[in-house]
């Protein structure tokens, strides 16, 4: 059963989709059970350039892609920039090859208790 929030991608044609709401079964592309990303943190992982870094100033939040820009890449690059709280995510940003891999959020309510995450079209879904 699939969860709000959740990434899935079709192993053969590439498609990817985001739960946005629970209705139940199991996400099927080209006849096959999409494959869930699941959530990699620098603690699973160890130091890496995948791991979102935030940069938090008052209500704007700058979201950089590990502590060594990520490529960006027609092959390799960071396909999303979300950011997260409660389990909600409250703003995003989709971005392609050639742009820098960070995304700007301003005018949040409050920035307490919010984490970043990000998808890198290679090495999958990475969570701060």
């Amino acid at each position: 059963m699939t969860k709000i929030n959740e990434i899935y991608k079709c192993k053969v044609c590439g498609n990817v989709v985001e739960v946005i709401e629970i209705g139940g079964g199991i996400l099927v592309c080209c006849g096959e059970n999409m494959q869930l990303f699941e959530e990699q943190t620098i603690e699973k992982e160890g130091k890496e350039k995948h791991v979102p870094v935030m940069e938090i100033n008052e209500n704007k939040v700058k979201v950089k892609v590990g502590s060594t820009e990520h490529p960006m890449e027609s092959g390799h690059y960071i396909e999303l920039i979300e950011i997260l709280k409660d389990n909600k995510i409250i703003a995003s940003k989709r971005l392609l090859p050639g742009e820098k891999p960070e995304a700007d959020f301003c005018c949040l309510e409050t920035t307490e208790g919010i984490t970043a995450r990000e998808l890198c079209n290679v090495h999958g879904l990475w969570i701060s």
